[in-house]
C-alpha cells in the first residue's frame, strides 16, 4: 500500500466523466472544506480523464486539474494516490482496476456490473497488493447498504433481503399503478424524462437489479454468487389491469429482488412480486430504491433513498475516497472486505423452483363455456389448490381478462400446470404468474 506524507494532500485521479464523476466531482469541489474537516487533511483531485475531457467544464476548484483522454496517464502517475473508477462496464474498466492494483494504489469504484461477475477475484488480487477496493456506489447510490451489510449489522445472522434496487422499473410499476396508463406509454415517458435509457433492456428485463442482487448477496451471506445464478423476469407483460387485480386482493406489484436462506440453500431471484399494500416495501413510488433486511438477533431493518443520480451516488464515490484516505493516510494493516467476509465461500445454486408461495395467475381468453373447469382441471392434476377467482367487468368476450390466485404451492408445480395450460387453445397468451409475497 502507498503511504502519504503526512504533510501533503491525499489525491485522487478519476477516469470517466459521465453523471457519477460529474456528481463526484462536484461534490469533492463544493464540499471541499467539510471533507478536510472530516478527515483531518485534505482530500484532492489531481488529475480526471475522459475521451471528451479537453471540452469539459469541470467545477471551480478542480478546473486547473491534469486532464488526459488516457486512464494509463492517471493510473501511472506517481502523485495520484487512489484511482477512482466510474467509466462502467466489464472491459475498460477492469483494466484501469487491474493496473491500478498493479500499481499498488487503491481503487474506489461504482461499476456494479464489474463488481457483480469479479469483484471477488478483483478482492484478492488487492489482498495480494496490499491495498483497498471500495464499491458503495455499486448499488443503491443514495443508500449505504454496502455499509450497513459489512459493517453496521455484521453482528448479526442475515435471514433475508428483500428489495427494490431499479429505480427505472420502479418509476413506470408506480406510473402505471397512478394513471393506469399502457406499460409501452409509461416506457416511453421514462425514456423522455431521462429515467430510461434508448435501450432499456437492463432495466425493464431485471438484469441491472440481477447485478446488484448478486453482489448484495454476497454481503449479507458470504458466497461467490454470480448474476447468472440469479433467476430473473422482467416487467414487459404487466398492464394497469393487474394492478386493479392486485389492489382488490390488498396487493401492489413491485420488480422485487429476494435472496432467502432456507434449510436447503439460499434462493434468489429478481421477478415482479404482488407485495401487500401495507408493508413498508409497498409505498416505494418512483425512481426510489429500499431494501428490507431480515436478521436472526436484529429482525428487520429498512434502508431507503435515491438510487441513482449524479448527486446521490456522488455522495457514495466520496464517502469511499474518505474513507480510504483514511487508511492510506494511517498505514492501517486491517481493513474490511468490500464483501463483509474474509473470504466468500462458494455457492452452490439451488432452483428456485423449489419455494412455496401463494400465486396470481391471469388469463386472457376467448370467452367459451368450461374455461374454469378445464383450468381448475390442470391444476387439480398438479395438487394445487384455487384459493379464488376474479373477474372484473369487461366489454368482450373475445380477450376476457380474469385472474386465478392460488394457495401455497411448489413452483415446481406451479410451473408444470402454466405450461400445460398454456397449450389451451382458448388462451390469447399464456398464463402471467406471479408469486404473492405474503411474508413481507
Amino acid at each position: 500500500m502507498l503511504s502519504v506524507n503526512p504533510g501533503r494532500a491525499v489525491r485522487v485521479g478519476l477516469v470517466g466523466l459521465g453523471n457519477v464523476g460529474s456528481g463526484a466531482l462536484s461534490i469533492l469541489s463544493g464540499n471541499a472544506g467539510q471533507i478536510e474537516a472530516k478527515l483531518g487533511f485534505p482530500l484532492r483531485v489531481h488529475s480526471v480523464c475522459s475521451r471528451s475531457v479537453a471540452g469539459k467544464e469541470l467545477p471551480a476548484g478542480v478546473d486547473a486539474v491534469r486532464r488526459t483522454a488516457d486512464w494509463r496517464d492517471v493510473v501511472n502517475d506517481p502523485e495520484v494516490d487512489i484511482v477512482c473508477e466510474l467509466i462502467g462496464g466489464t472491459g475498460v474498466a477492469r483494466e484501469v482496476i487491474d493496473a491500478a492494483i498493479g500499481a499498488g494504489k487503491s481503487v474506489v469504484t461504482a461499476n456494479k456490473e464489474l463488481m457483480a461477475l469479479h469483484g471477488a477475484d478483483i478482492w484478492e488480487k488487492a489482498i495480494a497488493a496490499g491495498i483497498n477496493l471500495a464499491m458503495e456506489a455499486s448499488v443503491a447510490g443514495g443508500i449505504p447498504i454496502h455499509t450497513v451489510l459489512r459493517e453496521g449489522i455484521s453482528g448479526d445472522r442475515i435471514q433475508a433481503l428483500f428489495g427494490i434496487l431499479n429505480g427505472t422499473s420502479n418509476y413506470i410499476l408506480t406510473a402505471i399503478e397512478r394513471h393506469g396508463s399502457a406499460f409501452e406509454t409509461v416506457l416511453a415517458e421514462a425514456q423522455r424524462l431521462g429515467y430510461a435509457e434508448a435501450d432499456p433492456s437492463a432495466d425493464i428485463d431485471g438484469l441491472d437489479a440481477r447485478s446488484k442482487l448478486a453482489l448484495l448477496s454476497a454481503l449479507a451471506f458470504g458466497e461467490r454468487i454470480a448474476p447468472s445464478d440469479i433467476y430473473t423476469e422482467g416487467i414487459r407483460r404487466l398492464t394497469p389491469l393487474d394492478f386493479q387485480y392486485a389492489h382488490q386482493l390488498g396487493y401492489t406489484i413491485r420488480l422485487l429482488c429476494a435472496a432467502r436462506q432456507t434449510p436447503e440453500g439460499l434462493l434468489l431471484s429478481v421477478r415482479p412480486a404482488l407485495i401487500p399494500r401495507d408493508t413498508i416495501l409497498a409505498g416505494v413510488q418512483g425512481a426510489y430504491n429500499a431494501i428490507w433486511v431480515r436478521g436472526e438477533y436484529g429482525a428487520d431493518t429498512f434502508y431507503y433513498g435515491r438510487g441513482a443520480g449524479p448527486h446521490p451516488t456522488g455522495v457514495a464515490v466520496v464517502s469511499d475516497l474518505m474513507r480510504v484516505a483514511r487508511e492510506i493516510r494511517n498505514g492501517s494493516p486491517e481493513r474490511v472486505s468490500p464483501f463483509a467476509h474474509a473470504r466468500l465461500g462458494a455457492y452452490r445454486p439451488i432452483p428456485i423452483t423449489l419455494q412455496r408461495r401463494a400465486w396470481y395467475l391471469r388469463f386472457r381468453v376467448h370467452d367459451r363455456p368450461g374455461i374454469i373447469a378445464a383450468l381448475a382441471g390442470i391444476l387439480a392434476g398438479k395438487k394445487v389448490s384455487l384459493d379464488a377467482v376474479l373477474q372484473l367487468p369487461s366489454d368482450t368476450k373475445e380477450d376476457l381478462p380474469f385472474v386465478i390466485t392460488l394457495e401455497t404451492t411448489c413452483e415446481a408445480d406451479l410451473r408444470d400446470a402454466v405450461e400445460q395450460m398454456a397449450a389451451l387453445d382458448f388462451l390469447k397468451e399464456p398464463p402471467l404468474a406471479l408469486p404473492m409475497e405474503t411474508s413481507l
